[in-house]
């Protein structure tokens, strides 16, 4: 079974930057749709972005133009590229298939605040 590992979480001021990666265990991730979720506190957790194994992409309107998915299929890793973050930003974020049926990982937690 596949497992997530979800790094790159930090503290930040708003305007700030940080590069998150997800660890996938599995090759199988080379062909999986995946997706950054986000869960704020007292909120449900929503789809952020999602990249498709040939790389193309797709953002929720709140990211567009300041957060980038990526992955390294050769590395089974995904990456979210989040630039000028804003105190909205702030939750845990989360890798699976865009399907969301791969076993959550615990996450990584993203603080943005002055």
């Amino acid at each position: 079974q596949v497992q997530l590992v979800e790094s790159g979480g930090d503290s930040v001021e708003p305007g700030g930057s940080l590069r998150l990666s997800c660890a996938a265990s599995s090759r199988l991730f080379r062909i999986y749709v995946m997706a950054w979720y986000r869960q704020a506190p007292g909120k449900q957790r929503e789809l952020v972005a999602t990249i498709t194994n040939g790389g193309s992409t797709f953002y929720i309107d709140s990211v567009k133009d300041r957060f980038t998915i990526s992955r390294d299929n050769s590395k089974n890793t995904l990456y979210l590229q989040m630039n000028s973050l804003k105190p909205e930003d702030m939750a845990v974020y989360y890798c699976n298939r865009k399907e969301g049926t791969l076993p959550w990982g615990q996450g990584t937690q993203v603080t943005v605040s002055s």
